[in-house]
């Protein structure tokens, strides 16, 4: 019988590496949730945060790029955390019509109050790993996303 006349996909598929990382993925991006939400604040406003700081002067559509998000997506968290004075935008120097995202000071207290709390998540991980496994992890881990975009 072939998959196509109707046989169901076998138990196995639950042990895959691909299943084990999405579960890890859903737990880490949960307790990320509940740990930020007491600073009002979302996985995403830290991404976003934490990319404008790595980065200053972005747009929007860069952004965008970065964090796999669509641009109304990015524009959304974009005018929330600009209302709540975490951002400013600015003027592209050469692009009249583009305007650059960087953070205020607030934006800056905001972005190591959360930090602190992905830090402490982190080390929650890498105690738990030790530092060898921890290292060996990080490096397998680079493994799968370079195996995977040979696929692309």
């Amino acid at each position: 019988m072939t998959r196509d006349e109707g046989e169901s996909v076998g138990a196995a598929a639950l042990d895959r590496v691909i299943w084990a990382l999405r579960r890890a993925e859903l737990t880490v991006r949960a307790v990320k949730e509940q740990q930020l939400r007491p600073l009002g604040m979302a996985p995403a406003h830290y991404s976003l945060l934490i990319s404008v700081h790595v980065e200053p002067g972005l747009t929007g559509a860069e952004l965008a790029r970065r964090l796999h998000l669509t641009p109304q997506a990015v524009a959304s968290l974009v005018a929330r955390l600009t209302e709540r004075g975490h951002l400013e935008r600015r003027p592209h120097p050469r692009h009249r019509h583009v305007q650059e995202l960087h953070l205020t000071d607030a934006g800056r207290q905001a972005l190591s109050s959360a930090d602190a709390v992905i830090a402490s998540i982190e080390q929650q991980i890498t105690t738990r790993l030790g530092p060898d496994n921890a290292a060996r992890f990080t490096a397998l881990l680079g493994e799968v996303i370079d195996a995977v975009r040979d696929t692309e």
